[in-house]
């Protein structure tokens, strides 16, 4: 149980990150300095939580393993992010490239020794 842990946290982290990072785009009205020191405090919680998920996850996946799961659990929420948050059209290429990516997870987790 303990090993989903680091994908539990770094699920919340990328939350955080993934509004830190692209919430502001719905406030393009907002002065830069006020977006960045918004992005800033979003972050804070980033933080929290992901480096207690890389912490704990490092007892159990390898620091590649850990980073090709969080740039994974990166795309799902920036998926539904930008199709429910920002309301931006999801295309068939997008998805193949994401698809791409996960190849990238079959060959990380493999033992190929």
């Amino acid at each position: 149980m303990r090993s989903f842990y680091p994908i539990i946290l770094l699920t919340i982290s990328n939350i955080f990150m993934t509004f830190a990072w692209y919430g502001h785009l719905r406030f393009k009205s907002q002065s830069l300095w006020v977006v960045i020191l918004a992005s800033w405090f979003i972050a804070f919680f980033e933080y929290c939580f992901q480096v207690p998920a890389n912490r704990i996850g490092h007892d159990f996946f390898s620091v590649t393993q850990l980073k090709v799961m969080q740039e994974v659990i990166t795309l799902i929420i920036f998926v539904l992010f930008s199709i429910f948050y920002l309301k931006e059209d999801f295309h068939w290429n997008y998805a193949v490239g994401f698809v791409l990516i996960l190849l990238a997870v079959f060959f990380v987790f493999n033992k190929w020794d």
